[in-house]
């Protein structure tokens, strides 16, 4: 068993409490997430409440997207959002994902980390393939995204 963490930060210029919406509803997600036009007939689904704890989330796309679910566990307004992400399909994995919105003069740091364990196959995986560089691009991508969205100029 290995365990990983990937983590990417990023200035955005506004306040917390105008990008904090953006991720504690999940319905939002497809305005910055880096994986939304992957595929464009993926079939999703909502559950619970709109935003916060107990909102989830669910997809199953093509072999790029795999499929999968995520669910809101904690949130902390307009501080923090903790996501249980599993993962079905290409293979089963849990991975507790988190924000963190910190205020800066002229606006937010926004860190987003992800942390998982590999197990049997997935272990070989890992070992040919860099989880940080390959993850950590989208994450870098969806930063961007969300501080297109919530801090637009103009």
């Amino acid at each position: 068993m290995s365990a990983y963490t990937v983590t990417r930060s990023a200035f955005i210029p506004a306040p917390p409490e105008q990008i904090f919406p953006y991720v504690n509803n999940l319905h939002n997600w497809t305005e910055w997430s880096p994986w939304e036009g992957t595929d464009p007939s993926m079939e999703k689904t909502y559950a619970g409440p709109e935003s916060g704890p107990g909102a989830q989330y669910a997809w199953q796309g093509n072999r790029k997207v795999g499929s999968g679910r995520m669910e809101i566990v904690e949130s902390n307004e307009p501080s923090s959002v903790r996501i249980r992400l599993e993962f079905l399909k290409p293979w089963k994995a849990v991975n507790p994902t988190g924000f963190t919105f910190e205020p800066q003069a002229g606006g937010t740091r926004v860190t987003w980390s992800l942390a998982g364990e590999t197990r049997g196959l997935s272990t070989l995986f890992v070992r040919f393939m860099n989880m940080d560089k390959m993850v950590g691009k989208d994450f870098e991508k969806g930063l961007a995204q969300l501080s297109r969205v919530a801090a637009p100029k103009g």
